[in-house]
């Protein structure tokens, strides 16, 4: 009786690993652009890439759409989200709302240890600029705001600008700004320095600047691209 409840949990922790590992990789490919909004996330094609039931993949894009990440339509399937232009104002409305926060916790919570990972990850973005990577740029363009909510301390908020930092992705290449120049490396760097310096009201006006130079970047005419489901995830 034993043996059998064992072998219920390490399938059920089987199954939860391999919906981890397909939520993180369609996750990861529409924060890096390689999915773009509007994308059809067909089920049946993720199941044969990713040699699972058809069920396994719709509990992913379920968890994906409560995220807002993904948009599940009735008799239509599930699509990349594509967010409005009420929708993008929203986002950085939120964001310019909750961040400014998110840095007061942390900097009443700074340690050397969070320095020192903040420092990190500046290291990253850095690397991935000199080494010309877009995709790791996007990627820890996005991670830096996440791990300032993180450092923070508040699981809460961790999710909220994870949900939000993903969006935004969708939202700069649906309306065509360019990463490089919208979410720059330098004016992290600056944020780090004032977080280091516990220079709350520095590091509080430099994100809200953050911030409105990402949305001023924006191009309010979206466009739309077909994406090749077997190239992104077969390999």
């Amino acid at each position: 009786m034993a043996a059998a409840r064992k072998s219920k949990v390490v399938a059920r922790l089987e199954r939860e690993n391999i919906q981890d590992e397909i939520y993180e990789k369609i996750y990861l490919a529409i924060v890096e652009h390689r999915l773009l909004p509007g994308t059809k996330l067909v089920e049946e094609r993720l199941a044969e890439i990713f040699k699972v039931s058809r069920a396994r993949v719709r509990e992913v894009l379920a968890r994906l759409a409560h995220e807002q990440i993904v948009e599940l339509y009735p008799q239509r399937g599930a699509y990349v989200a594509k967010p409005s232009i009420d929708q993008a104002l929203d986002v950085f409305e939120a964001r310019r709302l909750i961040e400014p926060d998110v840095l007061r916790l942390l900097i009443e919570r700074l340690s050397p240890e969070r320095t020192e990972r903040l420092r990190q990850h500046q290291e990253l973005e850095f690397d991935a600029r000199r080494r010309n990577d877009q995709r790791a740029i996007v990627r820890l363009s996005g991670d830096f705001h996440m791990l300032l909510a993180e450092l923070a301390g508040n699981s809460a908020l961790t999710r909220t600008m994870r949900e939000l930092s993903t969006l935004t992705c969708l939202i700069i290449v649906l309306y065509d700004a360019p990463t490089s120049s919208s979410c720059r490396a330098d004016e992290h760097s600056q944020i780090i320095d004032a977080i280091s310096h516990r220079d709350l009201t520095r590091a509080q006006a430099l994100m809200l600047e953050h911030l409105e130079h990402i949305e001023k970047s924006l191009k309010l005419e979206p466009g739309t691209e077909e994406a090749d489901l077997e190239a992104i995830f077969g390999s």
